[in-house]
């Protein structure tokens, strides 16, 4: 038996996949109003992803049911106690990682998100999973919530929000990062600086795609910096 698989969290996950579902066809045709070049702007931009995501406000973009078990399986296997999500949205994928820290043991999950009415619904699903009291979820921008308050080790990290900000989040989180800690970027491919760094193995990491859609990261080791003595 898994947090998983089991009531309260399973028809909630049930019913949240249904919705994600419906609203596809919705997803495909706000995406089909943006002409392929503005597309690419606000998907890749550090700036201009607002748009973007203002107008999909009453969308899920959530993973899919294959990725958040695949993130459960992760954060359950890996022992992961800490865990950092970029991207919130309703908070299905929140749903599986916080999951996999119930059977862990507990834990803290820190979630990030800047649309208020986002954050009221994952919210509420939280606590009709039965996670709430695992889960932190700061609503605002990911640049200013993610740099305080964080925890000194960081065992997993998930990387689902504007795609152009997936380098600058992954500096602010680098050097809490356990040797060994998990990193899935969701969607990666529309940040080409992002998997330039992850796939160095100079930068400290082991990486590769995974499916269709996920680039699944591993820290292999902590990076001494340029003029710096290593430890030891």
């Amino acid at each position: 038996m898994t947090t998983l698989t089991n009531a309260p969290l399973a028809p909630v996950l049930d019913r949240l996949f249904a919705e994600a579902a419906a609203s596809a066809v919705l997803l495909r045709q706000e995406m089909a109003n943006i002409s392929a070049d503005d597309r690419q702007r606000m998907m890749t931009s550090t700036t201009e992803y607002r748009a973007f995501y203002e107008r999909a406000k009453d969308l899920p973009l959530a993973v899919s049911r294959q990725t958040g078990t695949l993130l459960y399986m992760l954060a359950r296997s890996s022992g992961a106690r800490t865990i950092v999500e970029f991207g919130t949205s309703f908070g299905i994928s929140t749903l599986h990682l916080a999951a996999a820290l119930r059977d862990n043991g507990g834990g803290r999950l820190i979630g990030s998100e800047f649309e208020p009415s986002k954050v009221a619904r994952a919210r509420a699903n939280l606590s009709a999973g039965g996670l709430a009291d695992l889960v932190e979820i700061r609503e605002g921008d990911a640049l200013q919530t993610l740099a305080r308050d964080l925890p000194d080790t960081i065992d997993l990290i998930l990387l689902d929000g504007a795609k152009g900000l997936y380098p600058a989040i992954l500096a602010l989180l680098e050097t809490r990062l356990r040797p060994g800690a998990l990193i899935v970027a969701d969607n990666a491919d529309w940040s080409p600086d992002y998997l330039a760094r992850v796939r160095s193995p100079s930068h400290g990491y082991l990486s590769l795609p995974f499916g269709e859609d996920v680039e699944l990261s591993m820290r292999s080791h902590s990076v001494v910096p340029t003029g710096a003595q290593p430890l030891g």
